[in-house]
């Protein structure tokens, strides 16, 4: 869903870009809090939160060149948002699909630079709202089981996807660049992205899921989550006895293994299963063509960028081009995206240190 530039007018797209910078600031600050924690006994401390958001960012530009089809002629693929909201926390969120969102379009020409504003609201900020508000509050109903929090998490994906064609609909109907009208549009977007909303959410529950069975404790959204230890006795599967909190060293062990394999499930998808991706168009580009809103669409400003398209200029099999750019395109996302973290988590570690010292000092 990536909206080039010439999709919306100059003054829409300028006021979205002001929207999506004052979510990302807002987001900054309650990253801060998500990124900062240092309770073990939550078993998620900053130091290591700010690693795993870097990694869910490259994670997400991997699984994003894995376009899926979902109908004649129209394909998906992952928007992020609610995985990683569920992963990391809605606030961090936010910023790792805005870290794609820049890396996309400024290496890869995709979705357009005056157009930024309209993607990070549309992608970012929309999909985390709808998608973590339907994961809490599905939570809140449901039994407090991994199995609740995989279920919550399909259904929060699911409907985030809907949600941000809903929004582009009404980005068009405010500053769209064709007469087309407003209601074909957004029933074709809508109806589309329904069923693209299906690949999102099988894949963020999947993915959550996995991340649960090996290290539930690393899940933002799974936090006090205590499904109860069975045993087996007499054949019969029985709730063991409440045990004792775990030491601080076994609650604090590494996230290493799981960073390490995400990174390199990552680099494999972007790498080599993304040549396998379907070629048929999006849900938006579907729609555009179909419905004529791209007749005024315009070249992007990176067009001429080494790496535009997801492929390296110069390197003449598309396979190896197209797997070097998203070997690339992984590594300068986890760069970008763990180093914003670790700032904003060191932001937040000062704040402490500053809010103790004037503390003692009174």
């Amino acid at each position: 869903m990536h909206v080039p530039d010439g999709f919306i007018n100059a003054p829409v797209s300028v006021a979205a870009g002001v929207v999506a910078a004052g979510a990302v600031a807002v987001s900054l600050r309650g990253a801060r809090r998500e990124l900062g924690g240092t309770s073990q006994a939550e078993g998620f401390g900053g130091e290591r939160a700010a690693p795993l958001a870097g990694l869910v960012a490259a994670f997400i530009f991997a699984v994003q060149m894995l376009n899926f089809p979902v109908a004649a002629g129209t394909s998906g693929h992952l928007l992020g948002g609610a995985l990683a909201a569920i992963l990391v926390g809605p606030y961090t969120g936010v910023l790792c699909v805005s870290v794609v969102l820049l890396m996309q379009g400024v290496l890869f020409a995709d979705g357009g630079l005056t157009a930024l504003g309209v993607n990070v609201v549309n992608m970012a900020v929309v999909t985390v709202v709808v998608a973590y508000a339907i994961f809490r509050g599905l939570l809140k109903l449901l039994p407090d089981t991994r199995r609740s929090v995989t279920a919550a998490a399909f259904a929060g994906a699911l409907f985030s996807v809907p949600g941000a064609a809903v929004m582009f609909s009404l980005f068009y109907a405010l500053g769209g660049t064709t007469d087309v009208p407003f209601d074909k549009v957004f029933g074709a977007m809508v109806g589309v992205h329904v069923l693209i909303g299906i690949g999102e959410a099988a894949i963020t529950a999947a993915t959550v899921g996995a991340v649960l069975a090996v290290r539930p404790d690393l899940v933002h959204g799974a936090r006090g989550l205590a499904a109860p230890l069975k045993l087996r006795v007499g054949g019969v599967l029985v709730d063991a006895p409440a045990a004792a909190p775990a030491p601080v060293a076994v609650a604090a062990r590494s996230p290493r293994k799981l960073w390490a394999a995400g990174l390199v499930t990552a680099l494999v998808l972007a790498g080599f299963v993304s040549f396998y991706a379907s070629s048929s168009p999006d849900g938006l580009e579907k729609v555009a063509a179909d419905k004529g809103i791209d007749q005024k669409v315009t070249e992007h400003a990176a067009a001429g960028s080494p790496l535009a398209d997801y492929s390296v200029k110069d390197v003449g099999d598309a396979r190896l081009s197209g797997g070097l750019a998203g070997v690339i395109g992984v590594g300068a996302t986890v760069v970008v995206g763990t180093g914003i973290f670790w700032t904003v988590r060191r932001r937040r570690a000062e704040d402490l240190t500053a809010a103790s010292t004037a503390s003692s000092a009174v």
